[in-house]
């Protein structure tokens, strides 16, 4: 199980998605991402530019969800 942490602007997104109807897309996409970060469907992929490192999954046609994954030791 991988760990989730958000960062200040995802905190915020978070209450507006708590108030509309992506609500329980977004917590399903964040459970399923927690299992395995890398999981088929729903389609992910690499993000170049300034977002280099970063990956990609859509949450709807219009909303996208942006994540660094980060390995540590502990």
């Amino acid at each position: 199980m991988y760990q989730l942490l958000f960062s200040p602007q995802a905190q915020k997104d978070a209450k507006k998605i708590a108030a509309s109807a992506l609500k329980s897309k977004v917590n399903k996409l964040l459970d399923m991402i927690k299992l395995e970060p890398l999981k088929y469907p729903p389609k992910y992929e690499y993000l170049s530019g300034n977002l280099e490192g970063k990956i990609s999954r859509r949450i709807n046609k219009q909303h996208t969800y942006i994540a660094s994954l980060l390995a540590i030791n502990l």
